[in-house]
């Protein structure tokens, strides 16, 4: 998979995601098998960019290449400074966000808001393409309803007007995140343009992957919640398409030594105070289905420090291990039933 003149190790791709793809999440999916990881976005005026939430999200210390970074605005001079800014701050991909179904995104006509209005659509992609010298990709929506699937015509738009990669989730905005992803409309916009396509929406399995991938044509999958407490997804995902082979399931031992080292980068990345309550939501999601886990993460909602984060997490997992020390995650979930 190549992005202008970034070669990905793979075709496989974390979805940027709004308070999930910081640098420690990003870090971690590229260590577990991703080729590429898209930022959280950017908000494209420039009266944020000194707050500390900006600062934080240009922070790319430490990560392996690319560096891709999301921005999202409604305004096409305004999103060619950011992309300007960002290329300053380390950014070597910069991805347009036409694809988020947030209200308060929508609200502002960006996101997949922007698909509604399609003469804008091209303005904004000539902008920042004119406005930067590195690849800039484009995330959309397959439309704004069932009634107005317009992805056909903007994948045009996008291909015309220089943007290098075009990752389309299978929903209209309407969708939101309900119902399953169509990959009719993926198909149809690989078979439409020659820039790269990029299938999102469900894919939550090896298995899965290799039909999207198949039955789209497209050059790469993205993939977002099914990452979240599993960032091992890539590496089984990788592993499944180059074998035909499912690797087993990680034990409940490497589980607890993924999620405390993610646990030590978010500390360390966000300091204690916040730290603490962004590591809430990524140890629900490791310890999900595991015994004894909803007790657990109602407790650990309670905890105000990272001390008392970790040693909880340490309580849990030892619990657990008195199953066996060999148990996988497939097997916890089992006896959980």
């Amino acid at each position: 998979m190549r992005i202008g003149t970034h070669l990905l190790k793979n075709n496989l791709i974390v979805a940027p995601m709004a308070g999930v793809t910081d640098r420690p999440f990003r870090k971690l999916c590229k260590h577990m098998g991703a080729g590429m990881a898209v930022s959280e976005m950017v908000a494209s005026n420039s009266l944020l960019w000194g707050s500390e939430k900006t600062m934080r999200r240009a922070n790319h210390e430490g990560e392996v290449d690319p560096i891709s970074v999301q921005i999202a605005g409604a305004d096409p001079q305004m999103m060619a400074r950011a992309a300007q800014y960002n290329v300053d701050n380390g950014a070597q991909i910069i991805d347009i966000n036409m694809g988020c179904p947030a209200k308060k995104i929508c609200n502002v006509m960006a996101g997949s808001a922007l698909l509604q209005d399609e003469p804008l659509v091209a303005r904004i992609i000539e902008a920042v393409v004119k406005a930067v010298a590195v690849p800039v990709t484009l995330k959309i929506r397959t439309g704004w309803d069932r009634e107005h699937r317009n992805a056909l015509r903007v994948a045009r738009i996008a291909a015309d007007c220089g943007i290098q990669a075009l990752a389309v989730h299978g929903r209209t905005r309407a969708c939101g995140y309900s119902g399953d992803a169509e990959y009719d409309t993926i198909a149809a916009v690989k078979a439409e343009v020659e820039i790269p396509v990029i299938a999102n929406g469900d894919i939550t399995t090896p298995q899965k992957a290799k039909q999207v991938l198949e039955y789209t044509r497209a050059d790469a999958l993205m993939i977002g919640r099914a990452a979240q407490g599993r960032p091992w997804i890539f590496r089984e995902i990788e592993h499944f398409l180059a074998t035909g082979e499912l690797l087993p399931a990680p034990e409940v031992q490497e589980i607890h030594r993924v999620l405390m080292a993610h646990l030590e980068d978010i500390y360390a990345f966000y300091g204690e105070h916040t730290g603490v309550r962004i590591a809430r939501k990524h140890i629900s999601w490791y310890t999900k289905g595991l015994a004894g886990s909803a007790v657990f993460r109602h407790a650990m909602n309670q905890l105000q420090s990272c001390t008392e984060q970790l040693a909880k997490v340490n309580e849990f997992f030892a619990e657990l291990a008195r199953y066996g020390q060999r148990l996988t995650y497939n097997e916890i979930e089992e006896l959980a039933a």
